[in-house]
C-alpha cells in the first residue's frame, strides 16, 4: 500500500504537468485580462464555514466532507469548494472597505469523499472566479463570459451554456409550497435523500440523480413561473447582456445547482465529448453567502470549473496544446576537463534564462546525442579534449543537422541571441 496513491487521486507525471502549467498560465491570463486578481486560502478551514456557508442540505455537507477533530477538538474540513473560503478571507480582511466591486479567482485542489468515476475525483482541482460588492447582472454575463473565453482560447467547440433563475427568499416560499404539493402523492417513492430534502429544502430535489426522483419531478412546477418582479427583471437583463456580448444560452428550468447559497442566477456550461460528467463549468449568483456568513449584506455572483474536466474535452476534440519545447540546448562533453567547461557553459546559459541540461552518467558521444534528440533540445554545445585545447565548440542545430564551430566564450552569447 506504502507504493499505491490513495483511491480517487491522482499523480501527474511530467509530460502531463506541463500541459496543467499551459491551461494554468491561459487561467492567470484571461483573469488579467478581465480585471481578476489572484486569492489563495488555507486547504482545511473551520467545519461550520462550509457547514453554514455551503449549506447543511447539500450532498456535500450531508455525505461528502473530509472532516476530522485536531489536538485542541476544533471540528476543521479539507475544503470541499472555495466559494465560502473566499467570502470568509473577504470578510476578514475587510476587503469590503476597499473599491467594490471586488473580483477575485482561485486555482487549488478540493477534497470531496464521492465515488470516483470518470472526471471526478476525491482530490480534484478547481479553478474559479468570485466577484463581491455588486447586483448588477451584467456582472453575471461577465463571468460566463469569462468561462466561455478560458474554452475559446484553449479551442474547444460544441459548448452549450445552460440558465436559470433560483430566485430568492421573497419568492422561494410560494414555489416551496408548490413544490411540496406536486410532490406529496408520490413522497413515499422518492429516494431516502429527497424524503429528508422534502420539508427543508424541496428545490434540490430536482437536483436528484436518481433516475425515480427524476421521473417524479418530470413535469414539476418550476422556480421561473414563481419569480417575483425583481428576480424576473434581473433575469431579463442577464438574458439581454448575454445577447449583447453574442454568448448563446438555453433556459433549463431544472437547473438548480448543487449548493443551496445560490439566488436569482444559475448556469451550468456543458460540453458533450466526455459522457456523463459533462457539466465542465457552473455558479451563478449567491447575494445572501456573506451576510449569512456574519457580514454585511453584500452581494456575490462566480462560478468554478474542474481542471481534471479540462483535458478529456481538449483529447475527445483533437486538440494539441502548443507546449514549449521542454530543453533549449544539451551540452555534450567527453572527457573530464571538457566536463568541467561544459558544466560552466550550462550554468551560464540557465542564468540567461535558457532551458539547458548536460550528461550526468558519463555516455559517449553517440547516447548523448540520442539524449539530445529524445529531448528534444534545439541545439547542442558539443566540447571533446580535441575542442577544448583549440577553445572551440561545436553547436549542432538538433533541426537540420547543421554545424558550425564557435569559440566558447562566445557560445553562450550566440545561443542566447537566437531567442
Amino acid at each position: 500500500m506504502l507504493t499505491t496513491r490513495p483511491r480517487g487521486t491522482n499523480d501527474f507525471l511530467p509530460g502531463e504537468t506541463e500541459k496543467w502549467q499551459y491551461v494554468e498560465n491561459v487561467l492567470r491570463t484571461i483573469c488579467k485580462d478581465f480585471g481578476y486578481q489572484e486569492i489563495r486560502t488555507p486547504i482545511f478551514e473551520h467545519t461550520e464555514l462550509f457547514q453554514r456557508g455551503v449549506g447543511e442540505t447539500t450532498d456535500i455537507v450531508e455525505k461528502e466532507m473530509y472532516t476530522f477533530t485536531d489536538k485542541k477538538n476544533r471540528s476543521l474540513t479539507l475544503r470541499p469548494e472555495s466559494t465560502a473560503s473566499t467570502v470568509r478571507a473577504y470578510l476578514e480582511h475587510k476587503l469590503y472597505a476597499l473599491p467594490q466591486p471586488v473580483k477575485l479567482y482561485y486555482i487549488g485542489p478540493m477534497f470531496r469523499y464521492e465515488k470516483p468515476q470518470a472526471g471526478r475525483f476525491r482530490q480534484f482541482h478547481q479553478f474559479g472566479v468570485e466577484v463581491f460588492g455588486s447586483s448588477d447582472p451584467g456582472l453575471d454575463a461577465e463571468v460566463i463570459g469569462l468561462a466561455m473565453g478560458i474554452y475559446h482560447r484553449l479551442g474547444l467547440r460544441g459548448l452549450e451554456v445552460h440558465m436559470n433563475s433560483v430566485g430568492c427568499p421573497q419568492c422561494r416560499p410560494k414555489h416551496k409550497e408548490m413544490l411540496q404539493e406536486f410532490l406529496k402523492k408520490d413522497f413515499a417513492s422518492l429516494c431516502p435523500d429527497c424524503r429528508g430534502r422534502y420539508e427543508r429544502n424541496p428545490l434540490r430535489i430536482l437536483d436528484c440523480k436518481n433516475e425515480k426522483c427524476q421521473e417524479i419531478t418530470a413535469y414539476a412546477p418550476t422556480i421561473l413561473n414563481c419569480l417575483c418582479p425583481e428576480c424576473r427583471e434581473h433575469f431579463d437583463k442577464v438574458k439581454h447582456y448575454m445577447e449583447i456580448s453574442g454568448i448563446k444560452y438555453l433556459i433549463d428550468e431544472r437547473l438548480v445547482r448543487g449548493l443551496d447559497y445560490y439566488t436569482k442566477t444559475a448556469f451550468e456550461i456543458l460540453v458533450n465529448e466526455i459522457g456523463a460528467q459533462s457539466a465542465i463549468c457552473g455558479g451563478g449568483r449567491y447575494d445572501g453567502l456573506i451576510d449569512s456568513l456574519g457580514g454585511p449584506p453584500i452581494p456575490g455572483v462566480g462560478f468554478a470549473l474542474g481542471m481534471e474536466r479540462i483535458f478529456p474535452a481538449l483529447e475527445s476534440q483533437g486538440i494539441s496544446l502548443a507546449l514549449e519545447s521542454p530543453l533549449d540546448v544539451f551540452v555534450v562533453t567527453l572527457g573530464d576537463e571538457a566536463g568541467k567547461k561544459g558544466f560552466q557553459i550550462l550554468m551560464d546559459l540557465r542564468m540567461e534564462g535558457i532551458k539547458a541540461e548536460k550528461d550526468y552518467l558519463g555516455r559517449g558521444l553517440k547516447a548523448q546525442m540520442k539524449t539530445a534528440d529524445r529531448m528534444k533540445a534545439k541545439y547542442a554545445v558539443i566540447i571533446g579534449e580535441n575542442e577544448l585545447d583549440r577553445g572551440i565548440g561545436i553547436i549542432r542545430n538538433m533541426e537540420t543537422s547543421a554545424q558550425q564551430e564557435m569559440p566558447l566564450d562566445q557560445a553562450v552569447d550566440w545561443i542566447k541571441r537566437q531567442y
